[in-house]
């Protein structure tokens, strides 16, 4: 790379030009924008190495009174690496300073809190890209540690931690300009969606996704799934090529686990790995280490390409996205001078992170050393400006938001001290008002996980929010294993009415009963308490709740497959969106490990062996591997290469997209006049409502046309069950039994096959019926026994 063609651009315009924060190629150079207004020096500094190498060039942006530092520089090729150093009140310039040195400094810290240390390189929060992260195996290589990037009195390698430059170990931001095309998104209406929740690993990163054609090739639907090359498991492009799964398997939209650039050793170094993802240390640029194709701009290139292969059948891509805090850490060793920010936290800590009157970093609500301060336009403007770049360069479909009441929460509007007010939540909060604007104006999907360690605030986010409903999941898991919450179990059927029906209709509550923490729905049935002790690969792991609402099923395998049907039947005929955890459709399992977050581990990722056989969880780990899957579901009784609840979640997932009443946007009036979608609700005899503690009842989905009626009996015992009598050339067929004598059926019967009810059936313990209203066969028709 030629240095020496890089020169300041129209350098006089610099202060008073208006350029968008970041790098952006133009035809006469590039532009950078970093937004620091309290600092009182940047420097750009310009590389062709990501770690180990001295700058090539060194220029001085100027500060524009919005208190962004603005450059212009020409001759800079794509491919280049750049990075800032800082100085502020606390550390003003000496003209004797040079890196690794002292000179100028006053103290850690200003009077706002501010960091700044011109030691301490910083990458641009507005990269597209970054090289390398602060836990990459090249700066270990190198013979140092992320403790190269803290500040405060402690000895570094023999060295005062502040005066350690940090320049040739730093992440860079990276030049690009992908010019890659987007295809038309497919703008399904939210409530036709069904979300899949998958981390790129776990999704296709197992061995078993290079057969995944073969393993495939019996199960009707999925004649479209192809092997994927051992080069793409695991990346961006493999999840591309896992679109026609999805799409075969009855799902819209595949949420991603964090695909933000975050802290993680390539090697998966002990005390260094993070599979999950929830550390953002760039909220612009892509997780390097998912992209098959690991050049400069590669990663930016291939996920839009992952894109395309989701909208060219017609499915959508969702982002988990952590704008709660990030991956820069808080005060090391409960110690206020000792911090190690590497980009947002070095510009300005007053203006993205929350602080107590002392200066000490907040995180209260996010248990995770920092949290993000809302308060600050600045602070917003990176959000909005995060998911813009998202939504219209790289194509994303929606967000999926963690901890998303730290976005609703205005640390600057009181004492910081005082930690009542510094809780309070305001559903009126500019950002979530803005994001609301911006996914109605985009057409995409935004939904919150609306709570975190300082409140729960599902069904109070402003309209244009769809949020995660965890009542929704504690209430049925419990229901589901014979609570008799019955009320609380009714209300959550029919989308939770007393909190979303004034939030936009029952669209806007994300139904699960398992998502990436906590226990699957394999594991839900078959543990009475957490199992993250054990040896790895299941574990161990730390963390993960004690309240899981989970029951063994008294070790009877038979009851787990059974109760696993029931969860797949409630959560796909309540109203409202659901959404399931990868590898749920043929019994994944974690072996009780609720919270694998570290996991960067084969056992921990879908093994498709699991689906070409009826006895899923004896298949091997993978090849190589000294570890067994807990057996906790036996064998279907089904062929021995049929997961018959694979063929089940398949049928229930298309079902539900091949019916409208399934799909609704309004709550019912509770009038079975066929007008609108209505949940009725009735005891097994239809002589009464059901009371709190019934274990069995009944619900009559009612509309014009496409009319189900659930037996639901969560009882030790059989029960009698009475059907109203149907319309004049219209029969109720059985369409779905979870019982296990229904196993060599696959639990349901297409439409005609099932067997007619007159008057009453027969429902088994822990089991649930749905019957549905179609027409009458004509006369002379055989039609299928009775199996009562």
């Amino acid at each position: 790379m030629t240095f020496t063609l890089m020169e300041p651009a129209a350098q006089d315009t610099w202060s008073d030009a208006d350029w968008p924060l970041g790098a952006h190629v133009g035809s006469d150079g590039v532009t950078f924008a970093v937004h620091a207004p309290a600092a009182t020096r940047i420097q750009l500094e310009l590389f062709d190495e990501a770690v180990g190498a001295e700058p090539g060039a060194t220029f001085l942006p100027a500060k524009g009174a919005d208190g962004v530092w603005r450059a212009k520089i020409s001759g800079v090729l794509l491919g280049t690496m750049y990075a800032y150093r800082a100085w502020g009140a606390n550390w003003p310039h000496d003209t004797s300073w040079t890196p690794g040195s002292g000179a100028g400094y006053i103290s850690d810290r200003d009077e706002f809190g501010n960091r700044f240390n011109p030691n301490k390189a910083l990458f641009d929060p507005y990269a597209p890209e970054i090289s390398h992260n602060m836990y990459s195996d090249c700066i270990r290589d190198l013979g140092a540690d992320n403790g190269v990037f803290g500040t405060g009195e402690d000895d570094y390698h023999g060295q005062l931690r502040r005066e350690v430059d940090s320049a040739p170990y730093v992440p860079k931001g990276v030049i690009i300009s992908d010019t890659t095309p987007l295809l038309p998104k497919p703008r399904i209406p939210s409530e036709k969606s069904t979300i899949y929740e998958a981390q790129v690993k776990q999704l296709c990163g197992h061995p078993s996704v290079m057969r995944l054609g073969d393993l495939l090739s019996k199960e009707p639907g999925f004649e479209d799934v192809a092997n994927i090359p051992e080069e793409f498991v695991g990346t961006y492009r493999g999840v591309g090529m896992m679109a026609p799964y999805l799409k075969a398997l009855g799902f819209t939209a595949l949420e991603l686990l964090p695909v933000h650039e975050t802290n993680a050793s390539e090697s998966d170094e002990e005390g260094f790995t993070n599979a999950w993802g929830y550390m953002t240390l760039s909220f612009f640029a892509p997780n390097r280490q998912y992209s098959s194709d690991k050049t400069l701009g590669g990663p930016t290139r291939e996920f839009k390409e992952m894109v395309n292969a989701f909208h060219e059948v017609g499915l959508e891509i969702y982002l988990d996205v952590v704008y709660n805090h990030t991956a820069e850490g808080g005060n090391w060793n409960a110690d206020v001078a000792t911090t190690g920010f590497t980009n947002l936290g070095g510009f300005g800590t007053a203006e993205y992170y929350a602080m107590t009157g002392e200066h000490e970093m907040v995180d209260g609500a996010t248990g995770t050393s920092n949290q993000m301060n809302y308060s600050s336009t600045a602070a917003r403007n990176l959000v909005m400006d995060s998911l813009t770049y998202w939504t219209r360069v790289m194509g994303v479909d929606g967000f999926r938001f963690d901890l998303a009441t730290v976005l609703g929460r205005k640390p600057a509007e009181a004492d910081p001290d005082d930690w009542d007010a510094q809780k309070r939540f305001f559903p009126d909060h500019p950002l979530l008002v803005d994001i609301a604007a911006f996914a109605e104006h985009e057409h995409i999907e935004v939904i919150a996980e609306a709570w975190d360690m300082w409140g729960y605030e599902v069904g109070n986010f402003p309209a244009g929010w769809a949020e995660w409903n965890g009542r929704y999941r504690d209430t049925v898991r419990g229901f589901l294993k014979g609570d008799g919450n019955t009320g609380a179990f009714l209300d959550m059927i029919n989308g939770d009415h007393r909190h979303f029906a004034d939030q936009g209709g029952p669209q806007c509550t994300i139904n699960f009963v398992d998502a990436h923490d906590g226990f699957n729905i394999a594991d839900l049935v078959s543990y009475q308490e957490k199992n993250n002790g054990q040896d790895y690969p299941f574990g161990p792991s730390d963390g993960g709740s004690d309240d899981n609402h989970s029951w063994d099923s008294r070790g009877d395998q038979v009851l787990r497959r059974q109760r696993a049907r029931n969860f797949w039947v409630t959560l796909f005929f309540s109203r409202g969106v659901p959404m399931v955890v990868a590898g749920d459709e043929f019994g994944r399992t974690q072996n009780g490990n609720n919270n694998p977050w570290a996991l960067n581990s084969v056992a921990m990722r879908n093994n498709y062996d699991m689906v070409p056989t009826n006895n899923p969880q004896a298949v091997p780990v993978a090849d190589g591997v000294d570890a067994f899957y807990h057996d906790n579901f036996g064998s279907f009784d089904t062929d021995s290469d049929v997961n018959g609840l694979f063929r089940f979640a398949t049928f229930i997932a298309n079902l539900r997209l091949a019916h409208e009443s399934l799909q609704t946007r309004q709550y019912g009036d509770l009038v079975a006049d066929n007008k609108d979608v209505s949940y009725l609700y009735h005891s097994p005899s239809l002589t009464a409502h059901p009371a709190q503690g019934d274990r069995s009842l009944s619900i009559y989905i009612n509309s014009e046309g496409d009319n189900f009626w659930l037996m639901i009996n969560m009882s030790d015992a059989p029960v009698d069950f009475r059907v109203p009598m149907s319309e004049r050339g219209r029969v109720w067929r059985r369409l779905i039994d979870t019982h296990s004598w229904a196993e060599p059926s696959h639990n349901y019967w297409p439409e005609g096959e099932g067997e007619i009810v007159e008057n009453g059936a027969h429902v088994d313990a822990w089991s649930i019926v749905v019957w549905q209203d179609q027409d009458a066969p004509e006369p002379g028709t055989a039609t299928p026994a009775s199996q009562e």
